[in-house]
């Protein structure tokens, strides 16, 4: 990574390269490899130009006005460092950001936040009985500040290239700051959310249609997968509210008073996205009971009609062993319709036992 020159050169460089006031339109240069976007917010509008992160906060801090916003992907120690001592970003925040594996949290270091969110995808499937996988997991980090916010994420879903082009074409979103920029990213994680869970409904509706139909091929393990993929989703929603009910009641001055109520509402989406995966979760175990009762009555189905037909059975092997014995004095042997009487007998009986068993339903 290249070195990152002092922000007092960045001042003097600026103040009287070819004439440029602060404000001026940088000269084009590549950014770092982990950097998605690296953009100057002034008055809710983008300054044109490419920047790097060192001059992008200078500008802001020389107009007295603004923000930056700076995206990064998946960045190494060594990427993220230059950017994390211009920021003044806390070391335990930033190993966070670097190896992820984070639960939602929102914590605070001196005047900068650090916020995490876990993002969910939908995984297209034919039918949710043969999918090996349904729920998609990732992270986002938020690093907040009064003039900055930094966004580190993991996971090839999680871009937020289209919400920048949103936020872009609409300046009155981004004019509280970067708590404004924070706000649309948890209400775009949470939009995710209910798009989510309104397709795994649909996939838990049609396994269930699958468990009670006749003649049914779904077993246990399918819905235990589908029990998996719900608790990773669980796992992403569930600890994301207290964050945002703390950014809803004041939690820090970096959020105004006028976007706290924009959490609040995102806050509401998220209870109403966690009720619903616990209700998913419930349905789920009942649907386990559900297939292991069905399984269990299928078995004791089975076992009554192998047990009737072995009764039926058991009338012919009877009367041809009695007869089928050796004996020279027998009744009936020398009777001239002995034969088909014997026969019609057996048939008789064995008729018999059909109509009860059919009658009582073992058949």
């Amino acid at each position: 990574m290249p070195a990152i020159p002092s922000l007092g050169g960045l001042r003097a460089r600026g103040n009287v390269r070819n004439g440029r006031a602060p404000h001026a339109v940088p000269q084009h240069r590549p950014l770092s490899a982990s950097v998605v976007d690296c953009g100057v917010y002034i008055d809710g509008e983008r300054q044109p130009g490419t920047w790097t992160h060192a001059e992008a906060i200078q500008e802001v801090r020389d107009r007295g006005k603004g923000f930056v916003w700076i995206g990064l992907h998946e960045p190494n120690e060594a990427q993220i460092q230059g950017i994390a001592d211009t920021f003044g970003l806390h070391e335990l925040a930033v190993e966070d950001a670097v190896h992820a594996h984070q639960r939602p949290k929102l914590e605070r270091y001196d005047d900068t936040l650090f916020m995490v969110f876990r993002t969910v995808r939908y995984v297209e499937h034919e039918s949710p009985t043969t999918a090996n996988e349904i729920v998609e997991s990732g992270e986002l980090m938020a690093f907040l500040g009064k003039d900055f916010i930094i966004t580190v994420r993991h996971g090839n879903h999680t871009g937020l290239a289209t919400l920048r082009r949103e936020l872009d074409a609409d300046p009155e979103r981004v004019l509280t700051g970067p708590a404004g920029v924070l706000h649309a990213i948890a209400d775009h994680v949470v939009d995710h959310f209910l798009d989510v869970t309104d397709k795994i409904e649909d996939d838990i509706d049609e396994m269930e249609s699958e468990v009670f139909a006749p003649r049914t091929r779904i077993t246990s393990e399918q819905i235990y997968l589908m029990k998996r993929e719900v608790l990773e989703l669980r796992r992403a929603v569930a600890p994301l509210a207290t964050p945002l009910r703390r950014l809803a009641e004041g939690y820090t001055r970096l959020v105004p008073d006028e976007v706290r109520s924009y959490f609040r509402n995102v806050h509401d989406h998220v209870t109403t996205v966690a009720e619903r995966v616990q209700a998913f979760d419930e349905l789920l175990t009942t649907l386990v009971d559900a297939t292991l009762g069905k399984i269990t009555l299928q078995l004791n189905s089975d076992m009554r009609k192998i047990t009737a037909w072995a009764a039926i059975i058991a009338v012919p092997t009877a009367i041809a062993g009695i007869y089928g014995m050796n004996f020279k004095y027998m009744p009936e042997l020398n009777f001239k319709y002995g034969y088909p009487l014997v026969l019609g007998v057996i048939l008789g009986v064995c008729l018999l036992l059909y109509r009860i068993f059919r009658k009582n339903r073992w058949l």
